[in-house]
């Protein structure tokens, strides 16, 4: 038993039960038709029309594989259409870390919907390590990271550069642009992003190049939580610039310079080698990858 039995079925009942309309209906021969119906009731083992003279009668059984079949056509009818038209019907499922969350992605959606309007982007913020582990678990079809990635399975593509800045309180010791020795800067207390964010594993790899490791004072996936203790002098932080923007010309925060110290980095476009890239995807992904050359005074709020 296949669907076409199902839908010559269907198109007999469609058709007051006359193989004859039904044949021609569906561009076939009534032969044909008879012979789909016989090996229907040969398949199941029951009557599913009388034969009454030259007139077809359905019957009980026939009524149920009526109900049934039409049930299947719908579904199979339904299936067809959502998935021919899946890119179009389909949502894309974004994941971005916090900062390029915070900072770039309602521009990279709002920008999207602009030149793709009825598509539609579900959107999820959380820290890097959950964004790669939603990736390989397939409930994301990309991510935005701000991290190398640590499978092989993944997929990473550089696309845009990112720089790293120290701040201290405004009203301490530093002025802005100070260059600060290695030695003195360790002995600050330190407030940091979490382990396993983008911004914490370039810290540490740049701290470690300049010979020392930090255990900081405070720990936080908020950057308005660090940017806020570092105003009320509890130490220094370290953020990307694009986060600064506001405390930088307000005065609240200073910049300073570590001597031997640079911290820059790339973010990461990622998505599983094995994944299908939708339309969307890929056109997403190039106007992620083309957005500041396109849009170079796109701001950045730079909220605290």
């Amino acid at each position: 038993m296949t669907l076409r039995h199902i839908k010559i079925f269907l198109a007999v009942c469609q058709h007051d039960c006359n193989t004859t309309k039904a044949a021609k209906a569906l561009l076939m021969t009534q032969p044909a038709v008879s012979l789909a119906i016989r090996e229907l009731e040969e398949y199941y083992g029951v009557r599913l029309f009388d034969r009454i003279g030259r007139r077809l009668n359905i019957t009980e059984a026939g009524q149920q594989f009526l109900s049934y079949g039409s049930h299947i056509a719908a579904l199979f009818d339904d299936m067809e259409k959502g998935l021919r038209n899946w890119d179009a019907l389909g949502l894309l499922r974004v994941g971005a870390s916090i900062t390029i969350g915070a900072q770039l992605l309602p521009n990279y959606i709002r920008a999207f919907y602009a030149q793709y309007p009825g598509k539609e982007i579900q959107a999820v913020v959380e820290p890097s390590e959950r964004l790669e582990q939603k990736i390989m678990d397939n409930t994301l079809d990309l991510a935005l990271l701000e991290r190398t990635v640590h499978s092989p399975l993944l997929v990473s593509l550089d696309y845009m550069d990112d720089r790293l800045v120290i701040i201290a309180p405004a009203d301490g010791r530093y002025h802005p642009g100070q260059i600060v020795p290695v030695e003195q800067f360790r002995k600050e207390r330190f407030l940091l992003r979490e382990q396993g964010s983008g911004t914490r594993e370039e810290f540490d790899r740049a701290a470690a190049a300049a010979g020392f490791s930090v255990t900081p004072t405070w720990e936080a996936m908020s950057t308005t939580a660090l940017i806020n203790a570092v105003i009320s002098g509890l130490g220094v932080a370290v953020l990307p610039e694009r986060m600064l923007t506001a405390p930088l010309e307000e005065g609240l925060v200073v910049p300073i310079q570590v001597e031997g110290m640079e911290m820059r980095r790339k973010f990461h476009i990622v998505y599983h080698k094995d994944k299908f890239l939708t339309p969307s995807a890929q056109a997403f992904i190039k106007l992620c990858q083309s957005y500041e050359q396109e849009h170079p005074d796109a701001p950045y709020h730079g909220l605290y």
